[in-house]
């Protein structure tokens, strides 16, 4: 159990890219932990060679409304925040 354990936390660590995709109506800031950025209405944000967060990352919508989202968040996956909602998705192998 402690291989596959370690092999989970290898597999979190490997660089790529930090996808955020914001489909909702209004700006965001998106807080990593360690980096913090405004995502644009419909608009999105990519941070190259990222890797995976450090922790939870926080959403926060306009009237101070905030979404935690557990972390870490790896590359294997992205942020997709709605109208007022924010998931972690995966990243599907098909998408070119």
């Amino acid at each position: 159990m402690s291989v596959l354990l370690m092999v989970t936390l290898t597999a979190c660590n490997d660089e790529g890219d930090l996808i955020i995709s914001n489909n909702g109506p209004t700006d965001v800031i998106v807080d990593t932990g360690d980096d913090e950025v405004t995502v644009d209405a419909n608009g999105g944000a990519v941070f190259h060679d990222y890797g995976c967060t450090s922790g939870d990352v926080t959403v926060k919508f306009a009237f101070d409304q905030e979404i935690l989202l557990a972390g870490p968040v790896c590359p294997d996956q992205q942020i997709v925040i709605g109208d007022g909602t924010a998931r972690v998705e995966p990243i599907s192998t098909q998408q070119t």
